[in-house]
């Protein structure tokens, strides 16, 4: 039965009063036993009707009084639910002191048993991700797996919402890592069996010109020889210069002044083309946290590979624009009005040692990729409405 707490609190009072009763009577009976023990069992009747009014009273106050556990979060309005239900990425709703919500299906898999091999990890590193994109490691029944963690605040129908989105990327990483090494070892068997093979066909026949006593063809063949070591020496120091960059060293840089530094460097080529370079900074206080002559390499690499892409133009323009984006980062985009990168090349270009020109050692964009990702940019190719050649870097 329900307690009542009026009921309890009159009980309590009546016991009360039947207690004072009984104790003067207890009082007055001293002389008469019968009368004492009566009275003494009336007291302790109402005692024990009290303490049980009572004890009901203290559990009702206990419970009025503890702190009622967080309401679950609302499920999403049907309309929305349905078309999250399906979506291709793993989607959760924050809310402080809450456990995430799983708002569809490749989100509830992804923190199922034998999927995340610690879900409360899982739900660890939902709840302490900041704003923002980042690349985080999930444990999974098959190890640690790389994904992209998404953090972002919206507003759905009014209310304010927190919104996580996880998409694993192992896999794709994985399969542009086998992609990138494949296209690196055969540009590098190319250009180091082009140096091997003459060497080889050049050495073999030196004794044969020795022995016959035909020492201007040895001469030549020796001549040839040292060309291509000297060759194969030089794409060696190339290759190093890829696979080694030096460390940033990092400090306040103000853009205004670098990047006009960089066109006051770049005009004369680009004035002696038929050219110019135009330069926009908004605002002008723009200023970034780098390493200026790493950053001053990086533009001039792209500068240079614009210029000779331009060759023949009748109007060689190169634009230079500091900006800020969306969510606050630091966008330099360097564009010319070329003819641009071939199609179907676009994934290429940065592989060491790929070139779309003839003669060309491939190595520029490779450095300016090594160099941007040190200063802890990404860098990337666009594709101009007008045409021409564009490169992106965001910090």
């Amino acid at each position: 039965m329900a307690s009542d707490p009026g009921r309890d609190r009159l009980q309590a009072a009546t016991a009360a009063l039947a207690l004072a009763v009984a104790g003067v009577g207890l009082g007055a009976s001293l002389d008469a036993p019968r009368l004492l023990v009566a009275w003494a069992m009336a007291a302790g009747l109402a005692a024990a009707f009290g303490w049980a009014a009572l004890a009901r009273l203290a559990r009702l106050a206990a419970r009025t009084t503890a702190p009622l556990p967080p309401e679950p979060l609302p499920r999403p309005p049907p309309e929305l639910d349905i078309a999250l239900e399906h979506a291709p990425l793993a989607l959760w709703r924050l809310s402080p002191g809450r456990p995430p919500l799983a708002l569809n299906a490749a989100a509830r898999r992804l923190g199922a048993p034998g999927r995340a091999a610690e879900p409360e990890a899982l739900q660890a590193l939902l709840n302490q991700a900041a704003p923002g994109r980042q690349v985080v490691s999930l444990p999974t029944e098959h190890g640690e797996e790389r994904a992209v963690l998404a953090v972002s605040a919206l507003t759905v129908q009014g209310e304010a919402w927190r919104l996580a989105a996880v998409a694993p990327i192992e896999s794709e990483l994985a399969t542009e890592a086998l992609t990138a090494w494949r296209q690196l070892v055969q540009v590098l068997t190319h250009e180091i069996m082009n140096s091997l093979t003459p060497i080889a066909s050049l050495a073999a026949s030196a004794p044969a010109l020795l022995e016959a006593g035909e020492h201007e063809e040895l001469q030549a063949a020796l001549a040839a020889l040292a060309r291509r070591a000297s060759h194969l020496q030089a794409f060696v120091a190339r290759y190093r210069s890829v696979s080694q960059p030096p460390p940033p060293q990092l400090a306040d840089t103000p853009l205004l002044p670098l990047l006009q530094g960089v066109q006051d460097l770049l005009t004369p080529a680009w004035a002696q083309a038929g050219g110019g370079v135009d330069l926009r900074v908004e605002p002008p206080s723009l200023a970034l946290r780098t390493d200026a002559a790493q950053l001053e390499q990086v533009l001039i690499n792209l500068a240079q590979n614009a210029l000779q892409a331009c060759a023949g133009q009748p109007a060689p323009q190169l634009s230079l624009e500091a900006r800020l984006s969306r969510g606050g980062r630091l966008r330099l985009t360097v564009a010319d009005n070329g003819p641009g990168v071939p199609p179907g090349l676009e994934t290429q270009i940065f592989t060491p040692f790929f070139s779309t020109r003839e003669g060309g050692s491939g190595v520029g964009l490779a450095v300016v990729r090594q160099l941007v990702h040190g200063l802890g940019g990404t860098v990337r190719h666009a594709r101009r409405p007008g045409g021409g050649a564009c490169f992106v870097l965001t910090f």
